[in-house]
């Protein structure tokens, strides 16, 4: 029983990890890319709209690209499901790639109004504390520590080849 309760929290922790990876290190620089963007004026004029918009507005709006997201990640199981699984696998990674970037800007631009509902509040206080607790167990596992060895390895052969 222990043995199976310890697979299953590697596995489940090996989940979690891949979800940081995606939203902790994935959404700034993409949310930031979308930023860039931003400098031409009618990107610009429509961030600025989306920054005045009352609470109601800016849930419904963070919520959007979940919504219009869900038939394309179907979509992509079907294309799976028909033998084009590389096919799929592309069209998801691209739909994550795009909401996320997408979500990143939508919560940067509209935070303030997001905040005003407690519940958002309590639920965003709570994915904050749940992703510490995760990178904390990560960083405590043997596959983090092999990895930043492995890393530290590198880093130094590299620099040894630059020389």
């Amino acid at each position: 029983m222990q043995a199976l309760r310890r697979g299953l929290r590697a596995v489940l922790l090996s989940v979690a990890a891949v979800v940081l990876f995606v939203e902790e290190w994935g959404w700034r620089p993409l949310a930031a890319c979308v930023a860039w963007s931003a400098r031409w004026p009618p990107l610009a004029r429509l961030e600025a709209a989306i920054r005045r918009l009352p609470p109601l507005g800016a849930l419904l709006l963070f919520i959007v690209p979940a919504v219009l997201l869900f038939p394309v990640k179907l979509a992509a199981l079907w294309l799976m499901h028909r033998g084009q699984a590389g096919l799929g696998l592309l069209v998801i990674v691209v739909a994550k790639l795009v909401g996320t970037a997408l979500v990143g800007r939508i919560y940067l631009l509209t935070q303030a109004q997001l905040m005003q509902y407690a519940w958002f509040a309590r639920a965003l206080g709570w994915w904050i504390a749940t992703k510490a607790r995760v990178k904390a167990a990560l960083h405590r596992s043997a596959l983090w520590r092999t990895l930043q060895a492995l890393r530290r390895r590198v880093r130094l052969m590299l620099r040894r080849i630059a020389r």
